[in-house]
């Protein structure tokens, strides 16, 4: 199964199983394959062998559609808890396993407070009574951590008591999750033996049974099928493929249910939205394996800096140590490193490159070679990280708040469709609205309001560099050169505002310009490659500009082929043919070879989006 655990191969589960079986082959199967650098199913697996979507599972009748609802319980952040911009802007160097912990701890405060948990037990009942009217159904709450399903249990059954059963087999509302003998004797009573757990899970796969409602914090949100379960209510932070494993759980056939219901306490519709993205980004078709003799290049020139930087201190015993002795060598490598600021820096920098590139490289033998290399480095950059990093305040709480304002736009209109509001061959929804413009821009906390627009702003260059070179360069130069103008002070925060909103306005206005050219997607693509702003270009005209780009998509799509970027004589053709179009068309000969490069370029994206829709 292409799990999780299939990614980990510096000391993980897929290194053992590799380990102990040299010469097998590797086939995975997975609902929800991943395509991101770190954690990409095709690197690991190979290319796709027959792919079952989401679309042909709905059109098969195999699954019902989902349907995503936003009910927020609005987070209550202070004036004085929202921090600067500087603070919460990414890529800041920190350990992910402690930053998580302690920012989810300071979010589970706020999310768990009495009010909020009241406010959201009493609008699940509502709304719980109100579908079980509709549809005889089940319902399964998806809460943060173990205290909060606790309280919100407490909540429930003291507005429902008669939903309150003690005895196993009774009761319509019960908490599915872990623990132990050192847990109060309050949440004793909602923890279960793997017999009775066993039993409760027959108890709500049957339509008959009276329990009705789970809450649960992990458990049943992967590899749990109850086709009677019709509604999930979160309010947990989740997001990528486990966001996608959980809300499956609704999406099966029973009877007359017309589709399962998301209803998002928290603010999921941000992460939703591109976990949605992710994953039908490949249009449902996957794409090549990219070449991993590159990557295992990158990956040995890393790790060669890595090795000068840290030549003069020889941790090679480290491999054969025993645990005291290894921890020793770490601490003696974090001595060695941190004395020198310049070389502390350095060491994180190539550490991190060095770490993305194993994880494109595996599983190939000679990156396996280096497993034990990586996982020393690694190490020791972790454990300097916790030493000599700076805590960012409230970072999560901020991550959180931008989220729900986000899924709040996002379902203006009430419930939608999340496979038709993301669309299976458009994945990305713009919520780039005068209006939503207008409620950021009013928004009472001005930084909230500045990383909110940054983010999205950033997430719909990225949706256009995929077709447009050309255009997502200029917007992408156009957000950093703001930024820039803020972060030196040159730009007040009102200032940085208008400054985003106006560059938000230009990237939505920029997707009908196609239509008031005449041109199509490919077509517009190509005409903004030629340089149309360049004052010798804007000589020839519009008219001229974009004859010459409609000729360039017929003349690239006669010269494709499946394997056209790796055959040197395609390219060769492809480039004389551009030239001889340029020419044609009196193109300033001065330009020519720029306009070439870039068209090229151009053609490189455009083929990747007609090979996925098999349209050459």
């Amino acid at each position: 199964e292409a799990h999780r655990s299939q990614y980990d191969f510096i000391d993980g589960y897929a290194r053992h199983l590799r380990d102990a079986l040299p010469n097998a082959s590797f086939i995975g199967f997975t609902g929800t394959p991943l395509e991101r650098d770190d954690k990409n199913t095709p690197e690991v697996f190979g290319d796709y062998i027959d792919i079952y979507d989401i679309e042909r599972a709905i059109d098969d009748g195999s699954t019902v559609s989902i349907y995503y609802e936003s009910r927020l319980a609005k987070l209550k952040l202070k004036e004085d808890e929202v921090p600067k911009f500087e603070e919460v802007t990414e890529g800041q160097e920190e350990d992910e396993k402690s930053k998580i912990k302690s920012r989810w701890a300071r979010l589970e405060a706020i999310v768990g407070s009495e009010k909020r948990i009241r406010q959201v037990a009493k609008d699940i009942i509502g709304h719980f009574e109100e579908r079980q009217k509709a549809l005889d159904s089940k319902a399964i709450i998806v809460c943060m951590s173990r205290r909060i399903c606790i309280d919100l249990y407490y909540e429930i059954i003291k507005l429902r008591p008669g939903w309150n059963d003690d005895d196993l087999d009774k009761g319509v509302v019960k908490i599915i999750m872990t623990g132990s003998a050192s847990d109060n004797e309050k949440w004793q009573k909602h923890i279960y033996s793997k017999d009775k757990k066993r039993f409760l899970s027959e108890r709500f796969k049957d339509p008959k049974d009276s329990f009705k409602i789970a809450i649960v914090r992990d458990m049943w949100l992967t590899g749990f099928d109850a086709p009677c379960l019709a509604t999930m209510y979160v309010d947990k932070p989740m997001r990528g493929h486990n966001l996608m494993q959980a809300i499956a759980r609704v999406n099966r056939v029973f009877k007359d249910k017309p589709g399962g219901l998301i209803v998002d306490y928290i603010g999921i519709g941000y992460d939703l939205k591109r976990a949605i993205s992710d994953y039908t980004a490949s249009g449902g078709k996957g794409k090549p394996v990219i070449n991993k003799d590159e990557a295992v290049a990158v990956l040995k020139e890393k790790y060669e800096i890595l090795k000068s930087i840290i030549y003069e201190y020889d941790y090679s015993k480290i491999f054969t140590a025993s645990y005291e002795a290894k921890m020793a060598i770490i601490q003696g490598a974090i001595d060695f490193i941190v004395i020198d600021n310049e070389k502390k820096e350095r060491f994180l920098k190539y550490t991190v490159e060095l770490v993305k590139a194993y994880a494109l490289s595996v599983p190939h033998p000679e990156a396996l070679k280096l497993a034990d290399e990586v996982a020393f480095f690694d190490a020791v950059k972790s454990r300097i990280n916790i030493i000599t990093r700076a805590p960012v305040e409230k970072k999560e709480e901020i991550d959180q708040a931008v989220k729900q304002i986000v899924s709040e736009a996002i379902t203006t209109t009430g419930v939608i469709d999340i496979f038709a509001a993301a669309g299976l061959k458009k994945p990305d929804v713009s919520i780039l609205s005068d209006e939503f413009l207008f409620d950021i821009k009013n928004l009472k906390h001005r930084n909230l309001a500045i990383e909110l627009l940054k983010r999205l702003i950033n997430d719909e260059i990225k949706l256009r560099a995929r077709k447009n070179l050309v255009k997502s360069r200029e917007f992408s130069e156009m957000l950093e050169d703001a930024v820039k103008k803020y972060l030196n002070k040159t730009l007040e925060s009102a200032q940085i505002i208008d400054e985003l909103i106006k560059l938000a306005r230009e990237i939505r206005q920029s997707s009908r310009r196609g239509e008031e050219l005449g041109l199509n997607e490919a077509e517009l693509a190509f005409y903004d490659a030629l340089e149309t702003n360049d004052s010798a270009v804007k000589i020839l005209g519009d008219k001229v500009l974009k004859e010459i780009a409609k000729e360039l998509v017929i003349t690239v799509r006669k010269n494709l082929t499946i394997d056209w970027n790796i055959r040197e004589n395609v390219q060769a053709n492809l480039r004389a043919s551009v030239k001889r179009i340029l020419r044609k068309f009196n193109y300033p000969p001065d330009k020519q070879e720029k306009a070439t490069r870039t068209i090229i370029e151009q053609t490189e994206l455009l083929a990747k989006e007609w090979e996925e829709n098999k349209e050459f």
